[in-house]
């Protein structure tokens, strides 16, 4: 399973600060942290900067860029203008979180991931469903970009549909219509990929950490063969190993054996 890294984001606290006084050190070891710990792909997000997002954004990229000797980022924001700066500076290919089926985003962001050529997150949402509570326009929506993507001459292996996991506290049926949504892809689209962030699903509810956990295992069920989380979380980490191994995507328990030799297994 693809790890992307979320911690590198000015919705939290000491992330927006270290940026604002662009602390590299702060950022960079950050980084390192979530990469030592298992993430393939670490996410950086400064969409709290509003109009002066183009700059950080950049600055992100290339300082953790360089702490990590050019691993691939995930590059998080709608904003064209701070996703072409982003992309301009990024070493190697990238990760676009996100496009969506909202025509002006569409439009705005197409060009960049083909002109780039980086993989994308696509998200089940457009103009006049929002997000669609059920599976089938969740999956009428991924549909209708997979092929829009496809048709620019994007790689299916480049493409990672988000279902957009919302919380089972406001309706105990978001978080099978989310699982839903991502067998209905993988079993439509053969080599794209499902990727989402857990933490949504838990939101209003008590021992958030034990739903998104079990959350985890139920979407790998599904399907999902990407997530967004915090790697330095053992215990959703070795979860992580575990299911892939369960569910024979780790061929002779590799990842599974690797794992538990650097200590990730013990919770």
């Amino acid at each position: 399973m693809l790890i992307v890294g979320e911690k590198i984001n000015t919705s939290r606290k000491e992330a927006r600060e270290a940026v604002e006084k662009r602390d590299a050190a702060f950022i960079r070891s950050l980084a390192r942290r979530q990469a030592e710990a298992g993430a393939h792909y670490i996410d950086v997000n400064c969409g709290t900067f509003l109009k002066e997002e183009p700059e950080p954004l950049s600055w992100l990229v290339q300082e953790v860029q360089q702490e990590l000797d050019n691993a691939p980022l995930c590059i998080d924001s709608p904003n064209p203008v701070a996703v072409e700066a982003a992309l301009k500076v990024h070493q190697g290919k990238a990760m676009l979180n996100s496009i969506s089926g909202e025509k002006e985003r569409y439009e705005a962001l197409l060009p960049l991931v083909v002109q780039y050529g980086c993989k994308v997150v696509v998200l089940c949402m457009d103009d006049q469903a929002g997000i669609p509570p059920d599976a089938a326009t969740r999956f009428k929506i991924a549909s209708r970009i997979i092929d829009g993507l496809t048709a620019k001459g994007v790689k299916v292996e480049d493409i990672y549909v988000d279902p957009l996991i919302q919380p089972i506290s406001v309706d105990t049926k978001n978080g099978l219509a989310a699982a839903e949504t991502i067998r209905m892809v993988k079993e439509s689209y053969p080599g794209v990929h499902a990727i989402c962030g857990l933490s949504n699903i838990s939101f209003g509810l008590p021992e958030r950490k034990l739903l998104n956990q079990a959350y985890l295992v139920v979407c790998a069920t599904y399907g999902l063969d990407a997530v967004i989380l915090d790697p330095e979380d053992k215990r959703i980490m070795a979860l992580v190993y575990a299911s892939e191994a369960l569910l024979n995507r780790d061929p002779y328990c590799g990842e599974y054996l690797k794992a538990y030799r650097k200590g990730f297994l013990k919770m």
